[in-house]
């Protein structure tokens, strides 16, 4: 059976996403040094990551799971699961994997505000500004790029390539 991957050429190894996790892990721990900080994981696209910079992060830390879904192209967010621990007065980051539209995005920072953190930051692996249609900046971005479909790392294509350790992008 032929690989998602097969139509597609390396754009970063793991070799390269360990470096920009690492380069994240160690600006988070700088910026909460003596905090305990949560994670919020948005299923599924951001376990590998935030698997990843869990490991990295040396601070006393938690971690909760959200699961978001867009009922249709540019339409409403539903929210199917929430998070279970209580977040007021904690210091919370989302971990995203990859940003474009923003607009779930903007969904999840508006529903943890509304739990009144004590600070609340994102951490992105991948920017894509040119996708924005939200204006939201993420506090600790790996790596930004242009506007090309990403697939690896937890990324896919209808539920394909999550589990490529590299990250892909399509031959031109």
């Amino acid at each position: 059976m032929a690989q998602i991957k097969d139509e597609m050429t390396s754009f970063l190894s793991k070799d390269d996403i360990a470096k920009l996790v690492s380069k994240l892990a160690t600006q988070i721990e700088n910026d909460y040094e003596g905090k305990e900080i949560i994670f919020i994981c948005p299923l599924r696209g951001s376990m590998h990551f935030t698997a990843d910079l869990m490991r990295k992060v040396g601070l006393m830390q938690q971690v909760d799971f959200v699961y978001l879904q867009s009922t249709e192209k540019g339409g409403a967010i539903r929210m199917t699961k929430d998070i279970s621990i209580n977040i007021a007065h904690k210091h919370v980051i989302i971990v995203e994997e990859v940003i474009d539209t923003a607009r779930t995005l903007s969904f999840l920072q508006s529903r943890l505000l509304a739990s009144n953190p004590a600070s609340l930051k994102i951490v992105t692996l991948l920017d894509k500004p040119a996708r924005r249609e939200l204006p939201i900046r993420a506090d600790y971005i790996g790596k930004t790029i242009e506007d090309r479909y990403v697939i690896g790392y937890g990324m896919d294509s209808e539920e394909m390539g999550r589990n490529y350790a590299d990250i892909y992008v399509l031959k031109n």
